[in-house]
C-alpha cells in the first residue's frame, strides 16, 4: 500500500456562513449551559431549604459570572473538538476541525486552539479575507465541509 499525501485546499473549507452560524450556535449553547447550572443551583437550594446555596447563585458578581463563562466556554470548546473533532455547532452545520494533512488534531493542538479563541475579537477574524480564524492560524488547523473532506480523502463514513 502506497503513502499518499493528503492536504487540505480550498474547495474543502467550511464557508463564512457555517463558520459565522458555529460561532453563534455555539455561544447559544454555552449560555444555556451556564443558565441551566444556575437555575439548577438555585431549584437545588429551594428544594433542600439550603437557601446559602440560593443567594449564592443568585448574587455572582458580574466578575464571578465572567469567570464561569470563560471556564465554561474553555472546557466546551477543548473536550469537544479534542474528542469528536467539532462541537454541537459544527454538528449542525457539518463541518470538522482537521490539520492540513487532514488528520484528527492531537490535545496540545487543540488546547492552542482553544486559548487562541480567548484573544480579543478573535471572533471576527474568519470575516475578513482568509476564512480561516486566528485560531485556526496559530493551531495550523483547518474546518472543513465533512462530506466533501471524507469524498477527497476516500473515507467511506456512515451517513
Amino acid at each position: 500500500m502506497e503513502n499518499m499525501k493528503f492536504t487540505i485546499t480550498d474547495d474543502l473549507l467550511a464557508t463564512r456562513g457555517q463558520r459565522f452560524f458555529n460561532c453563534i450556535l455555539d455561544l447559544l449553547i454555552v449560555h444555556t449551559i451556564l443558565v441551566s447550572i444556575g437555575t439548577t443551583v438555585a431549584i437545588i437550594g429551594d428544594v433542600s431549604n439550603s437557601y446559602d446555596l440560593t443567594n449564592w447563585a443568585e448574587s455572582t458578581t458580574i466578575m464571578e459570572r465572567l469567570f464561569f463563562w470563560v471556564v465554561m466556554l474553555f472546557l466546551y470548546y477543548f473536550l469537544s473538538e479534542a474528542y469528536f473533532s467539532r462541537t454541537f455547532a459544527k454538528y449542525f452545520t457539518k463541518t470538522i476541525v482537521v490539520t492540513k494533512e487532514g488528520l484528527k488534531p492531537g490535545y496540545k493542538v487543540i488546547l492552542l486552539r482553544t486559548l487562541c479563541r480567548f484573544i480579543p475579537l478573535e471572533a471576527l477574524t474568519f470575516m475578513g479575507s482568509d476564512v480561516r480564524g486566528l485560531h485556526d492560524f496559530f493551531s495550523d488547523t483547518y474546518v472543513v465541509r465533512k462530506h466533501e473532506f471524507n469524498h477527497k480523502k476516500g473515507v467511506v463514513a456512515f451517513p
